[in-house]
């Protein structure tokens, strides 16, 4: 769906695109949600300063404790827990909350959830590189790097350079049961 050069032109459009909503950078931060997006929101900084004078302090967020649907999809087992790292205010800030996937929605929930226990953000807008659909909760990405037509079995894989050693997004065809067990 998206090879390297597609995801860095996918990406640098999205830096433009938040550029051009928030004219007052001093006042924007960026978040990413572990693992993925946090990764993503580094590379968005990084592009933003390209075109602003201004540096957005940038963090990570960990979603673990905030999520409404641990232990669905593998009963018992426990969620992996990182760092959140945001050492700024949120207060009166745009926070653009940054993830690789959006599905159900449940993971956003979350995340807003958890950043609200740093602060009251004025704003928080919504950044994905990828939009599958298949909404749960009413929640819908102000800058989107592409919107995936997908069946709701299917999986979007998105593999970064930092911890993949590639960067390409694709689509797996779901698995038969049997082959999962």
């Amino acid at each position: 769906m998206l090879e390297r050069d597609d995801l860095r032109r996918t990406l640098r459009r999205i830096a433009h695109e938040i550029a051009e909503k928030n004219p007052a950078p001093g006042s924007l931060a960026i978040v990413g949600i572990h693992t993925r997006g946090a990764l993503l929101a580094r590379r968005l900084h990084t592009l933003l300063g390209e075109l602003s004078d201004a540096e957005a302090p940038i963090g990570d967020l960990d979603i673990s404790f905030y999520r409404d649907d641990v232990g669905e999809k593998a009963p018992g087992a426990q969620p992996v827990v990182r760092a959140s790292h945001i050492d700024f205010d949120l207060s009166g800030r745009t926070v653009v909350l940054v993830d690789d996937v959006l599905f159900t929605g449940r993971t956003v929930r979350a995340a807003i959830d958890a950043l609200f226990d740093y602060g009251r953000p004025q704003r928080i807008q919504l950044a994905v590189l990828c939009d599958r659909g298949h909404r749960e909760l009413p929640i819908r990405p102000d800058y989107v790097g592409k919107n995936l037509p997908t069946a709701r079995d299917e999986r979007v894989n998105v593999r970064l350079e930092e911890c993949d050693g590639i960067d390409e997004v694709t689509i797996s065809e779901p698995q038969p049961a049997e082959a999962l067990a």
